[in-house]
C-alpha cells in the first residue's frame, strides 16, 4: 500500500508548500536485482524528512539517484516544476542538493576554511585570497552556531566537528536540500545535540533536510515527516507525530514484531569461573592508548565492554587481536603465554576480530561477496594454497543462508550491498575460520533493527555453542542484553567489572559518572 499525506504544521509558510524536490516512480536495476521499484519521495522546504527502512530497503540507492551517483531506469525527478536528470554528483549539487555521508568526505590535512571552500576558493589577482576565505568560512560557521576557528587543521577536530564542517560547506553552496546519511552513528549524546541544533536552525531557514538514521529515538526527536521503504518499494509517507514507534518498525520489516522478542533474550549464562580462561590479559596496555588492563574470557561467555566514545574499548580490542602492539602486560591463550605481534598470529591462535571501521578495515568494495567472505580463511591458509572451488561454494552458500545475506548472490559486488548486509558478510568472514574467540567492535552500528536482531541472536547462539565473545557497542542496552559479564571503561582504563545480574543502563551510567565525580572532587 502506498500512502502520501499532506504537509504538517511545523514547516515553511503555506505559500512555499510545493515540494522543493519530488521523485516520482523511480526504478533502478542492477543486473537481476531490482534495487528500486517505482519509489516516490517528496521533500518540502523547512522540514526534516526521515528516510526509513531496513538495510537493503533502497534508502542508499534512492539517495544516490537523487545525487547523480546512479542513473535511473525510469521515473522522473522534479525540481521547481521542471524535470531534471543528474548525470553526475556535480550536476546534483548545482541544483542545490548537498550530501554529508557517515564517513566524512573531506581532506583532513587542510584547514577548516580550505575544506569549506575547496574548489570555490575566493581569488585575488589569480591567487587564493586566504584572508577572504577565512572570513567567509567564519561567517558561515558563526551563522550556524559552530564555534570553530576556520584556520585550524580539520584533522585536529573530533569527528562530530568534522561533520558540522561538512554541513557548513553544504550551507555555503546554498543548498536547498541537505542529505545527512547516518550522521550520528559515531557521536555521543552531547555531540548529537549540537548537530540537532544546527539542523533545527537550517530547517527554520527553509532548508529541506533528509535524515537517515537507525536510531529511532533520534528520528522521533528531530524529524517532521518520514518515508518508509521496504525491499526497494515505497510503503508509506507519514507524519512522524502520527506514527507510533512500534507501528513504524512493523512497516519497516513488513511483519509483526516477533523478531524483537529475540532482542530481549539474554545470552545463556555460563559458569565461567569454574574453568580455564580461553583468553586472558594481564596488565595489557599501550602508552598513551590504554592503561594496564586485566581481562579473562571463558568458554561460551560473552563479555560486554561498555563505556563512552574514547573510553578505550576499541584500543583494548586491538591489543587483544595484535592489531596494535602492547607495551606492557601479557596474553595467555589456553594458559599458554603468547605475544601477538600481528593479526596473523592471532588468527593462527583462533582469535578473530571484526573492526568498528567497516569501510577502512573490513569491506573490500570491488571484490564479490564470496571473495570478501573467504578472505580471512584464505589468509590463514596462505595465498599459495587456494581454497578448493567446491569448498568455496559450500561455505559461501551456507553462510549466506545462515545470516540471511541479501541479495543472496555470492557474485554481487560488496560495495553494492547495504551496510547491514556488509556487516553480515564480515561476520561470516570470521566465523568461517572457526575461531574460539570472537571480538566484535560495534558489529551493529548503522544497521537496521531487523539486521541488528539477527546479528544479536546469532551471537547468543554461537556463545551457547561454546564460542567466547568480546562484544563492544556504544548502545548500552545492546551490551547488557547480550553479556554474561560486563567490563566498564572510562578514560582508557577499566574502572569496573561485574557479573551481568540484572545490571541496568542506569547502573552503568552511574558507574561512569561516579568515577568522574571521584576524579574531579577529592572530597566527593
Amino acid at each position: 500500500m502506498t500512502q502520501m499525506t499532506e504537509p504538517g504544521t511545523r514547516t515553511a509558510p503555506e505559500a512555499d508548500r510545493r515540494p522543493v524536490i519530488e521523485m516520482r516512480d523511480i526504478s533502478i536495476t542492477f543486473g537481476a536485482v531490482r534495487a528500486l521499484d517505482g519509489v516516490s519521495l517528496r521533500l518540502f522546504p523547512g522540514e526534516v524528512h526521515a528516510l526509513m527502512g531496513e538495510n537493503g530497503a533502497g534508502k542508499s540507492t534512492l539517495i544516490k539517484a537523487l545525487t547523480g551517483v546512479y542513473g535511473i531506469d525510469s521515473g522522473v525527478i522534479v525540481i521547481g516544476g521542471e524535470q531534471h536528470e543528474f548525470a553526475t554528483p556535480a550536476a546534483s549539487q548545482a541544483a542545490g542538493i548537498s550530501t554529508v555521508y557517515q564517513e566524512v568526505n573531506l581532506v583532513p590535512n587542510l584547514t577548516v576554511a580550505e575544506n569549506m571552500m575547496l574548489g570555490r576558493e575566493p581569488r585575488r589577482l589569480g591567487a587564493i585570497n586566504v584572508r577572504e576565505m577565512n572570513r567567509r568560512a567564519r561567517r558561515t560557521l558563526l551563522h550556524l552556531g559552530i564555534d570553530v576557528d576556520p584556520r585550524t587543521v580539520l584533522d585536529e577536530h573530533p569527528i562530530a566537528v568534522q561533520q558540522l564542517v561538512a554541513i557548513a560547506r553544504a550551507v555555503d553552496v546554498e543548498a536547498k536540500v541537505l542529505i545527512l546519511d547516518e550522521p550520528t552513528s559515531s557521536l555521543d549524546a552531547d555531540e548529537v545535540e549540537k548537530l540537532f541544533t544546527v539542523m533545527r536552525r537550517l530547517r527554520d531557514e527553509g532548508v529541506a533536510i533528509v535524515f537517515v538514521s537507525h536510531f529511532l529515538d533520534q528520528v522521533y526527536e528531530i524529524s517532521d515527516r518520514m518515508t518508509i521503504l521496504r525491499n526497494g518499494r515505497l510503503v508509506e509517507e507519514r507524519m512522524v507525530a502520527d506514527t507510533p514507534q512500534i507501528e513504524l518498525v512493523r512497516l519497516m520489516i513488513g511483519r509483526e514484531l516477533e523478531v524483537l522478542d529475540r532482542l530481549d533474550r539474554a545470552a545463556p549464562q555460563t559458569d565461567a569461573e569454574s574453568g580455564t580462561p580461553v583468553l586472558k590479559a594481564v596488565g595489557l596496555g599501550r602508552k598513551n592508548t590504554l592503561e594496564a588492563t586485566d581481562l579473562a574470557l571463558y568458554e561460551g561467555e560473552v563479555v560486554g565492554i561498555a563505556g563512552l566514545l574514547g573510553s578505550g574499548r576499541t584500543e583494548l580490542a586491538r591489543l587483544l587481536f595484535g592489531a596494535d602492539t602492547a607495551d606492557t602486560g601479557e596474553l595467555e591463550v589456553r594458559s599458554h603465554k603468547r605475544r601477538l605481534r600481528s593479526p596473523r598470529h592471532a588468527i593462527d591462535r583462533r582469535i578473530a576480530f571484526s573492526s568498528e571501521d567497516r569501510k577502512a578495515e573490513g569491506v573490500v568494495g570491488d571484490l564479490t561477496v564470496a571473495d570478501n567472505m573467504l578472505l580471512a580463511l584464505q589468509a590463514s591458509r596462505g595465498w599459495l594454497r587456494p581454497i578448493p572451488q567446491a569448498v568455496r561454494t559450500r561455505l559461501v552458500a551456507e553462510w549466506i543462508e545462515a545470516l540471511d545475506i541479501r541479495p543472496a548472490d555470492p557474485n554481487a559486488l560488496m560495495r553494492n550491498l547495504s551496510g547491514g548486509n556488509q556487516q553480515k558478510v564480515l561476520l561470516a568472514r570470521w566465523l568461517i575460520t572457526e575461531p574460539e574467540v570472537l571480538i566484535l567492535d560495534e558489529p551493529t552500528r548503522g544497521i537496521d533493527i531487523g539486521a541488528k536482531a539477527q546479528i544479536q541472536a546469532k551471537v547468543a547462539e554461537l556463545a551457547a555453542q561454546g564460542l567466547s565473545v568480546v562484544f563492544i557497542s556504544a548502545e548500552l542496552e545492546e551490551v547488557l542484553r547480550l553479556s554474561d559479564r560486563l567490563v566498564v571503561m572510562r578514560d582508557r582504563r577499566k574502572i569496573d567489572e561485574r557479573t551481568n545480574d540484572d545490571v541496568s543502563v542506569r547502573d552503568v551510567l552511574e558507574i561512569i559518572a561516579g568515577e568522574a565525580r571521584v576524579e574531579g572532587d577529592p572530597d566527593a
